[in-house]
């Protein structure tokens, strides 16, 4: 019994040492760290440590445009390779990178579903909804937000030469984007801005969420076994009475109400969604989608660029001269247009800027390559391998943005002509992905970026701002 043992074991011990040399020579030609052929222990360890963007850049920067990160992972900062990637006819397919992204462990939604077919057919679904060509209020939407936004500053956070009044600016980004997603998901708002906290620790809970998650992305197989039958009681639900749990519950209560024999419909993105086909399921885990996804990032961006504004005050001051000329010659309405912050150019590069040196979303979206494989800077990919975006070095690149890329300089956009800008316009871009993987939020995020910044998942917390009226700061 004893000696049946020792070979099995023995066994076992050869085939994992076999199996671990194979999978190290398939993709041994690709540089990289040496130990990534071994273990993605390193990449796991970036990511708790909060390191992870950086880390892939330093890696890029070193080895090249394709680097090795684990022992069937790779990273690539070329843009041309990524949209080859995420072409509407490309055979690369989502990798199991986003199985872990499933806000209900139950449920796929169209940013973890991986069959093409099966996400090509959910996204035709919910394309109409994020048009806005079938919610006529969106816009207003997001203005009624920027109204709340503006009134909760001035009533609690102006200050004056002898009041000072700090706000958290990184929170009260979060407060907006949560309520104008919500205003739009469900027709109704949360009430962040309106109550001026943290509805159901959201924000608390989900910052402290964003390192597990990202860690148990790195391996989908433990994804998997937490979204089990037997330990997805765990994880959030619609129980809970903090985090994701009540987000959960107000979905599925939502949705249950509009699929009611008797409810009316609807003029809003849920009620294109169910217009448009989607069932009670799959317009739960949507809307869902909508907040997480469409809060976060938005909140990102509206921080970042808020603190290069206010970080470089000649931004600020060519910024707030655009603005002023706009308003006096009667280009700019109040509430301002989203075609009309479309039409500022200095904005337009400001925002431009601050998605660039600030990725809203930094994760390695990690795609898989096609059966036959794929032949990419000279080497050949077997089919299989996961490849994945380096974030940071493709939007820092100096052969597409300059030698200064690793500066916040929104001139840049303005200088640039011809092929470069075009260049520079098609790479940022990719912030919102490409083809058949496009953000479908990409409409409303730029209006909210177009609004904000005239009228008034990184993790940035203590961004603490002082405001003051311009009139009363030169006076005091």
């Amino acid at each position: 019994m004893a000696l049946s043992v020792g070979v099995l074991l023995g066994g076992l011990v050869t085939a994992y040492v076999l199996h671990t040399i194979w999978q190290w020579r398939r993709l041994a030609h690709v540089p990289g760290p040496f130990l990534a052929g071994f273990s993605k222990l390193g990449m796991a360890m970036e990511i708790l440590q909060l390191r992870l963007p950086a880390s892939l850049e330093q890696l890029s920067n070193k080895y090249g445009s394709l680097v090795r990160v684990g022992p069937n992972d790779l990273i690539t900062d070329d843009p041309d390779v990524l949209r080859r990637m995420m072409a509407a006819r490309s055979p690369y397919t989502r990798g199991p990178w986003y199985e872990a992204l499933r806000v209900d462990p139950s449920k796929d939604n169209v940013l973890t579903l991986r069959d093409d077919a099966a996400h090509t057919a959910r996204r035709a679904k919910i394309l109409p909804g994020y048009s806005g060509k079938e919610n006529l209020s969106m816009e207003g939407s997001v203005e009624t937000q920027i109204a709340k936004l503006i009134e909760l500053i001035e009533t609690k956070y102006l200050s004056t030469g002898q009041d000072y009044r700090p706000m958290d600016w990184g929170l009260k980004a979060q407060y907006f984007t949560l309520d104008v997603i919500s205003d739009l998901a469900w027709g109704r708002p949360m009430g962040f801005l309106e109550q001026d906290t943290d509805v159901y620790d959201y924000i608390k809970i989900t910052t402290a969420s964003v390192r597990v998650m990202l860690f148990v992305s790195t391996y989908p197989t433990l994804a998997r076994a937490l979204q089990s039958r037997f330990l997805r009681s765990i994880l959030p639900k619609e129980t809970d009475r903090v985090g994701f749990g009540p987000l959960i519950r107000i979905a599925k209560t939502v949705v249950a109400a509009r699929f009611k024999p008797d409810a009316p419909d609807h003029r809003d993105m849920l009620g294109s969604f169910i217009r448009h086909g989607l069932d009670q399921d799959e317009a739960s885990s949507e809307s869902l989608l909508q907040i997480i996804a469409g809060s976060d990032t938005s909140a990102t961006t509206i921080r970042s660029v808020m603190l290069n504004i206010l970080s470089n005050p000649p931004v600020y001051q060519k910024l707030q001269a655009e603005i002023d000329k706009a308003i006096e010659m009667a280009k700019v309405s109040s509430p301002v247009k989203d075609a009309e912050g479309r039409q500022l150019p200095y904005l337009q590069a400001v925002i431009k800027e601050g998605l660039r040196v600030m990725p809203p979303a930094s994760g390695g979206l990690f795609k898989q390559v096609p059966p036959g494989g794929d032949v990419i800077d000279g080497m050949f990919i077997p089919g299989g391998t996961q490849i994945g975006s380096s974030v940071m070095a493709l939007h820092r690149s100096k052969k597409i943005y300059g030698p200064d890329a690793h500066i916040y300089r929104p001139e840049r956009w303005l200088e640039a002509e011809g092929e470069q800008l075009a260049r520079m316009n098609s790479t940022v871009d990719l912030i919102f992905h490409y083809g058949k993987y496009q953000c479908p939020g990409k409409g409303v995020a730029w209006m909210e970026f177009n609004k904000i910044f005239i009228e008034g998942i990184w993790l940035i917390e203590d961004l603490w701002l002082r405001v003051s009226r311009r009139n009363e700061e030169r006076s005091s």
